[in-house]
């Protein structure tokens, strides 16, 4: 029976995994690229299962074999390892958003150059590029451009709203974020996690991250929009 239960196990996780691999919600948990080994460990687990069903079918049953003792049964509890996978079935957890954002520092990173700008305005322009571009190039490319950039909101300190994006390199477990202070005609109102497209202009305004004093530049807003959450809720 626990080579039963076992077997059982896999195969609902392995259901999961590819319910998950076959449909947008894999990109709340790990980056585009992974989807092959997604659906790949969801074969293996539902092959095991089913090898092991086919195993306990065909082994033949035991003579003279005692019954079990009361010491011995299996707890019941053990059983209750199927809910989370249930759970992942039936409802599945949302990306992560303001409320990571708000634990953990800024980390814009440096790239090795900053390619040209496609022409025309606006432009668009990920999160993470306007900030990078904003921080380590002060904005010369961005001079002269109008912009637009889409995230969701966070609060800063005393309440004031930002732009935000969290980034991945593997999963959701590396999550990093990148924040933008908005400035100019920024909506009043604006809750955490809502999703915005921003246009505006670089500024040369900037601010210290409180959590790890990582630099946080500003956009100067004049339209913004609220929209729905991407299909790719994260930046690569």
């Amino acid at each position: 029976m626990i080579r039963q239960a076992h077997a059982i196990l896999m195969l609902l996780l392995g259901v999961t995994v590819l319910r998950t691999a076959f449909t947008d919600v894999y990109l709340r948990y790990v980056k585009e690229g992974l989807r092959p080994l997604l659906i790949g460990v969801g074969v293996v687990l539902i092959v095991a299962a089913a090898a092991t069903f086919w195993y306990e079918w065909r082994r033949p049953a035991p003579e003279n074999q005692p019954p079990p003792q009361e010491g011995h049964r299996e707890p019941r509890v053990s059983w209750l390892l199927a809910v989370p996978v249930l759970a992942l079935i039936l409802v599945a957890p949302p990306a992560l958003g303001a409320y990571t954002v708000d634990r953990a520092g800024s980390a814009i990173q440096q790239p090795a150059g900053f390619p040209a700008l496609a022409a025309g305005d606006p432009v668009p322009l990920t999160v993470g590029d306007y900030a990078a571009r904003a921080v380590y190039d002060h904005g010369r490319s961005l001079a002269g451009r109008t912009v637009k950039v889409t995230g969701f909101v966070t609060l800063g300190k005393g309440g004031e709203p930002m732009l935000a994006r969290l980034t991945l390199s593997c999963c959701a477990g590396d999550a990093q974020p990148i924040k933008v202070g908005l400035e100019g005609k920024v909506p009043a109102g604006l809750r955490p996690n809502a999703w915005l497209e921003v246009t505006g202009a670089f500024s040369a305004r900037r601010t210290a991250d409180p959590i790890n004093r990582a630099p946080i530049p500003y956009l100067a807003v004049t339209e913004a929009k609220p929209v729905p959450e991407p299909r790719n809720p994260y930046e690569s």
